[in-house]
């Protein structure tokens, strides 16, 4: 009987989903509170445009420098840690066989199946403190342009988000009501395509990822709303 070749699956590109959802998460909800709430204060679309799309270059700028600091520190940190391993395992030995064979004690293994094991990683210096890095302190080689990558797509991924909720400011230019009521159905809308699509990738249900997407991302842009609504009302009128 001819065996069937087992082919797995899985998911890795979780660094990137988690940066697109940090931009789209903001961009969706963001600039939708400020336009809504210059919506009750002002009297053009014109207005409510510019301050939008001012509000999605500063906010893309700003998320994603801090993604960009946020994936350098990571590289940093994982630098430093490095050069903590090798040097422990010139300076303190035995400390650092003893917690390669801890690791191995932890998953069950007897004194005398682990021993070739510890021996065969710590002959070499470069596998006994990758070993370390990952087993002992759970630390992945960073990607030396995660940093510049990351930037760019949160910042992306904000501008897109941002861009729906002002799409209907832009073109409805009589009615600001009616431009809030259809802001407010595609940002929902979005919300709900965003987190379907988002679960798809992450192994959650397409529905349920969708349903959660809107009911916190919708409880965070009402809150932003109402916050926005009360600051424009409080400072404009």
């Amino acid at each position: 009987m001819p065996s069937v070749e087992h082919v797995e699956k899985h998911f890795t590109a979780t660094a990137a989903v988690r940066d697109i959802v940090i931009g789209m998460a903001d961009g969706l909800t963001v600039p939708f509170a400020l336009a809504a709430g210059l919506t009750g204060a002002v009297a053009s679309t014109g207005i409510v445009v510019t301050a939008g799309l001012a509000e999605i270059a500063a906010g893309s700028i700003a998320m994603g420098l801090g993604g960009y600091l946020a994936a350098k520190t990571d590289t940093e940190h994982y630098a430093s840690e490095l050069d903590r391993e090798y040097r422990e395992t010139v300076e303190l030995p035995d400390v650092e066989i003893e917690e390669v064979a801890k690791v191995f004690r932890e998953y069950g293994l007897t004194e005398a199946q682990m021993a070739p094991v510890v021996s065969a990683i710590t002959g070499d210096q470069k596998k006994w403190v990758d070993f370390m890095m990952r087993f002992e302190l759970g630390l992945e080689r960073p990607d030396p342009s995660r940093a510049a990558r990351s930037a760019a797509t949160i910042a992306a991924a904000y501008i897109a988000g941002g861009l729906i909720p002002l799409a209907p400011y832009i073109a409805i230019h009589h009615d600001l009501q009616r431009a809030l009521i259809y802001s407010v159905v595609l940002t929902l809308l979005a919300l709900f395509i965003f987190g379907w699509i988002k679960g798809r990738y992450t192994g959650v249900k397409p529905l349920r990822g969708g349903i959660q997407t809107v009911l916190v991302g919708g409880l965070a842009a009402a809150a932003a709303f109402f916050i926005a609504r009360l600051i424009s009302g409080s400072t404009l009128w």
